[in-house]
């Protein structure tokens, strides 16, 4: 009987870091440069087991961190337009570009090394996946796709170039921000079940399952047909639905509604063993409603989900709820929590 032979590009074996650096090419030096490795070779990474208390995360520090990094780049906006004029158009994308790029960068950072003190779920089993030997370019292209791609489409339809970010509407922000959470997972969990579900759809979204332990910078390691889905699929259908509703969906507003999704994004695909996960304005109504989705959850869609599969949100638990998709919880369960000993995930 023939054995089947595991196609090579599905290898998740990842050793290019300890190369000899004249056999890299520019992909590799571009996660290099931006420094956006999971773990440092050189730490260790403590190992906890399944019954070990998980530390909670607050939910404040969450917000505080994004709406720090969401507006200090508002905030030198404005500034220039005090000093300088309104800037073209070109202009503001360039800059958008460079504050996602930074934020993203910085957190990706600081997420490694909240990973050195606290670990990550399913630990004592697997480590994370590194970026595959195959996928090093993929990885690469899709990081360059996702910075460049959401300021590009987000100015195109919502900037206005006679209007600063002291034009927010801030009576309508946290109403958007929390709407969008949950219309931006409306249209991913479709999408993302579907691809689960649909044969036809399934060979474009197997590719981000050969990870069963992710970190983040596989967060967007897909085909080109979920690449789109995920970067400018879903994101627009979002926005536009938003329109519909009658939300004023400005600009800068949807600036921060992004900056909490790219956030959740980054941080749902740590793998960090924490009690802590998405996280919008609205967080304080999902949590009492018990539809607040932790780092676990996406964690557990991947090591566990094949074709079929649970936990399709990742903003939220108000679809998989909805539609009885939610799985159980391993090891952030309501009796395995340390409220003493709180994770924190600095600012800086």
């Amino acid at each position: 009987m023939a054995t089947l032979m595991r196609n090579p590009k599905d290898s998740m074996t990842s050793t290019w870091r300890l190369w000899d650096r004249s056999r890299w090419n520019g992909g590799h030096w571009l996660i290099e440069f931006l420094n956006v490795h999971h773990v440092e070779l050189d730490q260790e990474v403590p190992v906890y087991q399944k019954t070990d208390k998980v530390p909670y995360a607050s939910e404040l520090q969450f917000h505080v961190w994004v709406l720090t990094h969401a507006a200090l780049p508002l905030v030198l906006h404005q500034l220039y337009i005090h000093f300088f004029g309104y800037p073209p158009t070109w202009l503001v994308f360039l800059y958008y570009h460079f504050a996602l790029e930074l934020n993203a960068v910085h957190e990706t950072r600081v997420l490694r090394r909240v990973g050195h003190k606290i670990g990550f779920f399913d630990g004592d089993k697997h480590p994370r996946d590194g970026v595959p030997d195959v996928g090093v370019g993929k990885t690469a292209q899709t990081l360059i796709s996702a910075l460049v791609l959401r300021p590009m489409y987000t100015v195109f339809l919502a900037y206005r170039p006679d209007e600063g970010p002291a034009s927010i509407r801030w009576g309508w922000l946290i109403l958007e921000t929390g709407m969008y959470a949950l219309m931006i997972d409306f249209w991913y969990y479709i999408f993302h079940r579907s691809a689960h579900e649909t044969e036809s759809l399934w060979r474009f979204h197997r590719t981000h399952h050969l990870t069963k332990h992710p970190n983040p910078l596989l967060t967007a390691y897909a085909d080109t047909l979920q690449e789109f889905v995920d970067i400018i699929g879903t994101p627009i259908i979002a926005y536009g639905s938003m329109k519909l509703m009658g939300f004023p969906m400005g600009f800068y507003e949807w600036w921060v509604c992004q900056a909490y999704v790219v956030f959740t994004e980054i941080l749902g695909h740590s793998g960090l063993r924490m009690y802590g996960g998405a996280v919008n304005p609205w967080t304080w109504l999902l949590k009492l409603c018990n539809v607040y989705l932790l780092i676990e959850d996406h964690d557990l869609h991947h090591r566990k989900g094949w074709k079929h599969s649970q936990n399709y949100g990742k903003q939220t638990r108000v679809w998989d709820k909805l539609f009885n998709t939610a799985g159980l919880r391993v090891e952030a369960h309501p009796d395995n929590i340390d409220y003493v000993n709180m994770a924190k995930i600095p600012l800086l």
